[in-house]
């Protein structure tokens, strides 16, 4: 869109050099991309974003001028017509294409040159000059925003106008001489006998105005956004018109852009206005939206006073009431379509009051972060173990008993009085049977890994039957990981499982947990000493059950009823240590029938006052390695919240827990 200085000022008071009027353009959201002098004026070549068509004006421009800069708006008279009704008929197919339709008939016209100083105006913003009445059809465009279009009245039916969709083969002949193909998505203004316009984009060629022309019909009119664009690609055409169409232009200055229009045709081409035709009114809905004070700071970050906002949005055109000392009533103007809500009237109060005038801040941050239900928690749950690679599955909770038994589940089942089939006579006591017929039904659509979890109910206790909720996790196959040296493969193991589960013990804050081996058979789960599940890889007569091959399952279930009961709910933030701290690693055997865990806490008790954190950080079992024997690597850390340790001060801490593994526990330190 490009403007000039001197046109702005037939609107507004502007006492500021066009070089700083530009940059507080810019910086109110209309950004001038180029500032040119020509011809004593200075041309503004401003980028208009496609949701403020109001902006497609001087007059709009020039409303934001006013309320950035304080300049006083000029006031508009109304343009006034008292020409009587006329008998053209105006026919409408779809009111949805055509809201208002207005023709105004001016007669005995004399065409010819535009005067100089409307040459120049329409030249400086890149408008050639073609004659006197086209020329003020651009110029009202320019100034006002609304598109109007001129027809050569004689070369019509002067009977009716028709708006309507163009018929299946039809074809037109635009202003500029081009043949255009039509189909059901071009609109067409028309008489009784041919189209004469593509509406919003071009005129015919059939009804141009000419030197020879002595009588014309002034087009003023709404037409849909959507319909304005298909037609404007089927016909692959551009206009000045189009570009505003399409953006949607301001209902309630279409009768006033006519009547400025009449008023310099009958001042510059001497012509008589004869008749005024309109389609029905246009019902304007008023739109009303409640602004509060307090939410206007809450969101900015910075008290703006209530007569500053007020003075703003009245500047931008908007109507505005006290309703209280904290609440507005603001009505939105007709060419602001895009204000639907309390935040868009914020982000025009923060526009104009300067973003630059806005503080910087963080913002705060809650000490403290309380997950409030249930419900929440396992949310939270499911979205840890998709974010480990699982894939969360639902199964069946009717199953049949023949697999509980294979499977080795021991608690008697609840039975379905009357099962649909055998596969649905009784309730599940475990989530492992579903878990194993769905890596199962994976395996025999060729996946060649599968790593799944449930969160569902279990029904045990045949007198007293009682749901429990559980998590079932089952990992087979392997994994593959892309390293800097390339692909990898890695199979699934207990430690899997192992690893996921901890997580979920970190993410709920469940602290005091054990894992238990038993035997060849598995690895008992414990919550502060009371079991709450176990882990175990499928054996043969399982497997065989489930119909898997040559493949290891890995199945882990944890009733999440008794783990959510010792969930820690609230999150505290401490902050970061000022000082930091030092790490010493320790390369050791150790026996295979020993508990780590109880290792880790035991060393942990040598340690306390500036052992910080002792943990597992490499595990390995290898010929190596002596028979019965596995190789760790502890590294602990040491810290102190008041100042940065020395070696000495470590040393002495560090020996107490090196002489607990070889002492307490038979390790080997390497």
């Amino acid at each position: 869109m490009k403007v000039t200085y001197n046109w702005l000022k037939d609107f507004v008071e502007i006492k500021i050099p066009a070089k700083a009027l530009a940059d507080k353009l810019t910086m109110a959201g209309l950004e001038v991309v180029s500032l040119e002098e020509k011809a004593g004026d200075f041309i503004f070549e401003i980028e208009i974003t496609s949701n403020r068509p109001d902006w497609l004006s001087v007059l709009g421009i020039a409303r934001e001028i006013s309320v950035i800069t304080g300049a006083k708006l000029k006031k508009q008279t109304p343009f006034k017509s008292k020409t009587h009704k006329g008998n053209l008929k105006i026919e409408i197919e779809d009111k949805k294409d055509c809201p208002l339709y207005t023709a105004r008939i001016i007669k005995n016209i004399k065409v010819g040159t535009s005067p100089d100083w409307l040459k120049k105006r329409l030249e400086l913003v890149g408008c050639r000059s073609v004659n006197n009445v086209v020329d003020i059809t651009n110029y009202c465009l320019f100034e006002l925003g609304e598109p109007l279009h001129a027809f050569d009245l004689d070369k019509l039916n002067p009977d009716k106008i028709i708006i309507r969709r163009a018929h299946s083969g039809e074809k037109f002949t635009t202003i500029d001489g081009q043949i255009k193909d039509l189909n059901s998505d071009c609109l067409l203004i028309a008489d009784k006998h041919k189209a004469i316009a593509a509406a919003g984009v071009m005129g015919g060629k059939d009804s141009e105005v000419t030197e020879s022309t002595g009588n014309i019909l002034l087009e003023a009119a709404v037409f849909n956004p959507i319909i304005v664009r298909r037609s404007r690609q089927a016909l692959g055409l551009q206009s000045e018109s189009s570009y505003r169409f399409e953006r949607g232009v301001d209902a309630g200055l279409t009768l006033q852009a006519s009547l400025r229009a009449a008023e310099l045709i009958q001042e510059l081409c001497l012509g008589d206005e004869v008749s005024f035709s309109t389609s029905s009114a246009l019902a304007h809905k008023e739109k009303k939206i409640e602004l509060g004070i307090n939410g206007v700071s809450r969101i900015l970050g910075v008290n703006i006073a209530p007569a500053k906002i007020k003075g703003i949005l009245t500047g931008l055109g908007f109507g505005v009431k006290q309703k209280s000392k904290t609440v507005l009533y603001v009505t939105v103007p007709s060419f602001r379509q895009d204000v639907n809500s309390e935040v868009d009237l914020i982000e025009e109060i923060a526009r104009i009051f300067g973003y630059e005038n806005i503080p910087v801040s963080l913002p705060a941050v809650k000490p403290s972060v309380t997950i409030r239900d249930r419900r929440d928690l396992i949310s939270e749950l499911k979205n840890t173990l998709i974010g480990l690679g699982l894939n969360e599955v639902i199964t069946y909770s009717l199953t049949d008993k023949t697999i509980l038994n294979n499977l080795g589940q021991s608690i008697k089942p609840i039975e379905v009085m009357n099962p649909l089939s055998l596969e649905q006579e009784v309730l599940r006591t475990s989530l492992i049977p579903g878990l194993g017929r769905a890596i199962s039904f994976n395996f025999n659509q060729k996946q060649e890994s599968v790593q799944i979890f449930e969160i569902a109910n279990v029904f045990r206790g045949e007198n007293a039957p009682q749901e429990e909720l559980a998590l079932g996790i089952a990992l087979s196959g392997e994994k593959s990981l892309l390293l800097s040296h390339g692909l990898v493969k890695d199979e699934f193991s207990l430690l899997n499982l192992k690893g996921m589960l901890e997580k979920v013990f970190t993410q709920l804050d469940v602290k005091d947990y054990e894992f238990n081996t038993r035997g060849t058979s598995g690895i008992d789960i414990l919550v502060k000493q009371e079991k709450v599940g176990s882990m175990k890889c499928l054996g043969p007569e399982a497997l065989t059950a489930l119909e898997i091959k040559n493949r290891d399952v890995f199945i882990l279930e944890v009733s999440l009823d008794k783990i959510l009961s010792c969930a820690q709910t609230t999150r505290r933030f401490s902050p970061l240590p000022k000082y930091p701290g030092i790490t010493r690693d320790i390369s050791l055997l150790l026996k295979n029938d020993l508990s780590v865990a109880t290792l880790l806490t035991a060393l942990k008790e040598k340690g306390e006052g500036l052992l910080r954190d002792i943990k597992i950080t490499d595990y390995y079992q290898g010929k190596q390695i002596p028979a019965g024997y596995r190789g760790l690597t502890i590294s602990c850390l040491y810290a102190s919240g008041e100042r940065t340790l020395t070696e000495k001060e470590i040393q002495p801490f560090h020996e107490l827990v090196c002489a607990a593994l070889t002492q307490q526990f038979g390790a080997k330190i390497r």
